[in-house]
């Protein structure tokens, strides 16, 4: 059992785990512009970087959005993607106010598959039924080739260690 950590106690993760060598599944979200679908994960001939957040609403997913957008501007063949559950206008709203556009800001609002195929959803807790802090690497063959599960969600990932696996 997959866990994670929300103000120091240990919160389940459901869905499938997915880790390092295995095949990414490839997931349709919806873009918060224009509401369009979006697949995450697969073979896509790109490397591809997937973001998931518990909600842009916070401070912390803000942060990390905002910074991972200001880092994938560098990028060159890479998508990069953040995965949450807010609603794609609520989502659309955040990347107008904070200007963000290189990147993409998906919703997996509508049936929780990417939550559950990549088993990043919350269990029991305040918080069950978003997503935890993580990131995913995606090689142009949909293979997983770095992982990171954030130990304690209200704390920023590892940017670089991230970046450095799509470079």
């Amino acid at each position: 059992m997959a866990t994670t950590k929300f103000k120091g106690t240990e919160v389940e993760l459901l869905g499938t785990e997915i880790n390092v060598g295995d095949k990414a599944p490839a997931i349709t979200v919806v873009n918060s512009d224009g509401l369009g679908d979006v697949t995450v994960g697969g073979a896509s001939g790109k490397k591809q970087l997937i973001i998931v957040v518990p909600s842009l609403d916070t401070g912390v997913c803000a942060t990390e959005t905002r910074n991972f957008n200001a880092k994938a501007a560098a990028l060159t063949d890479v998508d990069v993607t953040v995965v949450s559950l807010d609603l794609p206008f609520a989502a659309g709203r955040f990347c107008s106010a904070e200007g963000i556009n290189d990147l993409t800001v998906a919703s997996d609002f509508r049936n929780k598959d990417f939550a559950n195929a990549y088993g990043v959803l919350l269990g029991g807790s305040v918080l069950a039924g978003v997503t935890c802090r993580a990131i995913f690497a995606v090689n142009e063959e949909g293979v997983v080739t770095y992982k990171e599960i954030v130990p304690e969600i209200t704390e920023e990932p590892e940017y670089d260690k991230a970046l450095a696996a799509v470079k």
